[in-house]
This record gives structure tokens, sequence and C-alpha cells, in this order.
């Protein structure tokens, strides 16, 4: 008890072993022999007295210090759920970008804001058409919190096993981070479940050059950081024909070589999925950049 917070000091005062002259003022109230500690006949009836003014503080107490426990246990229990480090797989590769650095830039950059526990699968080598050995499994992505994509794969396809990527997402209500060329690894698919999870259509990209970002929903939880007028130290302009109806554009970009606004940043619902996409990011530049992470 001397170990509790200040704030239970009068209760711990309260149940305190009475000293020597609080004792004798019991005794004196209790009509007991000093010596003897036996009752007085005479005072029976007030026998119980004292010992119920000490009983009720006491059940106060250790009330009071059950719901302290029981609070600071709840309280612990919500901080370990709340700062649990994220699960994230990192699915990397493919033709046409420096992977290797990359995914050292976006895993530490990442990491430096938000607790995440990594599981980084780089595969593919500069490959165009490599099948990442994961999606084998109809269930590859179900111990993780959340994907990131920052693949590219453009030259597969295989139908199937392109549809069994998106619909895995779909089946373990795993979210997704879809990056840059991530937008085209599928592309060649002759249906549109890769499409539909990604939330945009996109087959070609413009010249590089830096991408001035313009924000559509200002606002939105997802752009937080971003600065108004952005504009990326680099860039490659994706060019999107579609934006799907369960996808949400949050913002386009231009560039020299591309004046008209093409959507780069956008979220969106697939089945139990929640996917974040952007076409920003094929250089480490722009990946490095604060205001990217």
């Amino acid at each position: 008890l001397r170990s509790a917070p200040d704030y239970c000091e009068p209760l711990i005062a309260a149940t305190a072993v009475p000293s020597q002259n609080t004792r004798a003022s019991l005794v004196s109230r209790m009509k007991l022999d000093p010596l003897t500690d036996t009752e007085s006949p005479r005072f029976a009836s007030t026998r119980l007295a004292p010992v119920l003014a000490l009983t009720f503080p006491l059940l106060l107490l250790v009330a009071i210090l059950t719901w302290i426990v029981q609070s600071r246990l709840v309280s612990a229990q919500k901080v370990a759920i709340d700062y649990a480090p994220i699960r994230a797989l990192m699915i990397t590769g493919g033709c046409c970008h420096d992977y290797e650095n990359q995914k050292l830039i976006l895993s530490a950059g990442i990491s430096t804001r938000v607790s995440v526990d990594w599981t980084i699968v780089h595969e593919g080598g500069d490959a165009r058409d490599h099948k990442v050995s994961l999606y084998s499994d109809p269930d590859w992505p179900k111990n993780y919190d959340v994907i990131v994509h920052n693949e590219c794969f453009g030259g597969i396809e295989d139908d199937e096993f392109i549809r069994s990527i998106a619909t895995a997402h779909d089946k373990h209500g795993v979210g997704a981070v879809m990056l840059h060329c991530s937008m085209h690894s599928y592309r060649l698919a002759k249906h549109d479940e890769g499409r539909k999870l990604l939330g945009v259509s996109s087959f070609n990209h413009g010249k590089k050059n830096p991408i001035t970002v313009k924000q559509l929903v200002p606002g939105h939880p997802v752009l937080k950081g971003l600065p108004k007028d952005y504009v990326t130290p680099q860039g490659e302009l994706y060019n999107v024909v579609k934006v799907w109806p369960t996808a949400t554009a949050l913002a386009q970009g231009t560039t020299d070589t591309t004046p008209d606004p093409q959507v780069c940043i956008w979220v969106n619902q697939y089945g139990k999925s929640r996917v974040f996409g952007t076409t920003i990011g094929h250089h480490n530049e722009t990946m490095e950049d604060p205001a990217y992470l």
C-alpha cells in the first residue's frame, strides 16, 4: 500500500494500524480494560461501532484499489492493442525500377512513423513475367494486416494466376497499398479482377518529369501531411483511363509533357479489402521525400 499512488494516501491512513494514542482512544470509547482488553459488560453494546468504523474504510479501499487495478489492466490491454506492430508484407521485384533500394527506403521510412513488423518478399530480378512464388498459396495474405505491392511484372498473361492474387485479398479481408508499377503489373489479363482490386485501369505512362499534384478532396485523412501544392522531386505520370465505381479519386497530377490531369492518388474498396493506390513513385528521390512517406 505504501507504494500506491498519492491519491490513495487518505485511504491508506484511514486503514493504517492504530498508534498507541489512537488505540488508547479506542479503548476509552469501547470501555475496555487497557491492561486485559476485556470488555466491560456494561458497554458490550458499543463493541461493534469502532470495528465497523475500520471495516467500511477497508472495504472501500479494497473496492477502489480493485477498480484502479482493473482500470490499469484494461488500459494496458488497450495500449497493447493500439500500439501492436502492424504486420506488413511487402512484395517487390521486377523490371525497370530500383527495387533493391526501394524496399529499404519504404520499410525504414515507414517504420520511423509507425510500428511495423515487416516481411519482405523480393523475387524476379528484372524480369517482366516472373510469378511470385508466394502467390501459389491461396491463403498467402492471411497472416498479415496489410500488403504493400511495389512490383513490376507487366508481362504475365496467366489470367487465373492474376485473378487469384486479387481474390485472396477479398477472401481474407486484408488491405493493400498499391504503388506505381503495381498498376501495370498484371495489365495483360483478359478480365478486370485485378483492376477492380486496384480501383483504376492504367496501361501506359508519360515521359519522366516532376509531377504537380492537385488535391481533389482536401482534408481527407489519407492526404494528411501532403503539401497543398506538392511537386514530386522526379516523376513518371501514369495515364489512368478509368476510375472504378468503388474508388474515390483524392488527387490528380500533371507534368510538362502530360498536361491533361491524371488521377494519381485514390482509395478503393474491393470486397472486404480497403485499398490505397498511387501511381507516384518511380524514382528513389520521390520515395525518400517525407511528403511521400
